[in-house]
């Protein structure tokens, strides 16, 4: 079976992009959310990334 990228109906605290990460490559979500605040406080590029990734990853089928 082909791996995918979906964004998380689950696990989700805004649009389940970071829970769809995190299931993908089987870590904790926690540990994505952490990675993703610190890039967007210090890179500013986060911000972006995740606004990307919520118009491009498709919603995890039922």
């Amino acid at each position: 079976m082909e791996k995918r990228l979906y964004k998380s109906r689950t696990e989700k605290k805004i649009d389940g992009v970071c829970g769809g990460i995190a299931q993908y490559f089987d870590i904790d979500p926690t540990l994505v959310r952490l990675i993703c605040a610190l890039f967007c406080l210090f890179c500013g590029t986060g911000i972006v990334a995740y606004i990307a990734c919520v118009i491009i990853i498709p919603r995890e089928p039922i």
